[in-house]
């Protein structure tokens, strides 16, 4: 099944769509929540590895955990957003696959004789499916503001301690108030960024 996408899709997942910094109080449901999950899933990753794993953190509580692990400059609009997803890689995906590909008995071989190699690849992969997290969220009618600025160390420590699971980015996700929209920034042109061979 394939299909090309309206300029009113299109807008709304890449051209019109920012980076928000300031959030209104509209909340986001559990509902909405399992659904970007539900949409982002079916993103490829090699072998289907799949290593993104996601913390949604909403409650007070749990912002209140984060919140130390921020940059300074993340904390305002980290709180202030309805949630704020950790979007983890878990570096031991392969024992997911003998379920995750069943049509490759030995597929947890190709990963699992390396620590290095395993963490690059689910690295790599988890990275793609944040992309796609973003993507889903914005098809979703939610607004997101992906960042790196924190301690990755200490929200490991916070949220991932005792699993195989390592912090990649955070993404504040919600309703955005276009009051906080910087200028838009440029971006490069084909030439610049591209090669046809």
């Amino acid at each position: 099944m394939s299909g090309k996408l309206g300029d009113e899709a299109l807008d709304v997942i890449f051209r019109q769509a920012r980076t928000h910094n300031a959030w209104t109080d509209q909340p986001v449901s559990d509902d909405t929540l399992k659904a970007l999950y539900d949409l982002m899933k079916w993103g490829p990753t090699s072998a289907n590895m799949s290593p993104a794993r996601i913390i949604f953190v909403k409650s007070k509580e749990a912002k209140e955990k984060l919140e130390p692990a921020l940059m300074e400059g993340n904390r305002k609009k980290s709180m202030q957003a309805p949630v704020t997803a950790i979007i983890g890689y878990d570096v031991k995906f392969y024992e997911r696959l003998p379920e995750l590909f069943p049509h490759e008995p030995a597929a947890k071989t190709w990963f699992n004789w390396s620590d290095e190699w395993a963490e690059q690849n689910a690295f790599r992969n988890g990275s793609l499916q944040g992309a796609y997290f973003i993507i889903a969220a914005r098809s979703l009618g939610l607004d997101c503001g992906p960042m790196s600025g924190f301690d990755m160390n200490k929200v490991n420590e916070l949220f991932f301690a005792g699993t195989n699971v390592k912090s990649n980015f955070l993404c504040n996700i919600g309703y955005g108030d276009p009051s906080g929209l910087f200028e838009r920034s440029p971006r490069l042109p084909f030439d610049d960024a591209c090669e046809i061979v």
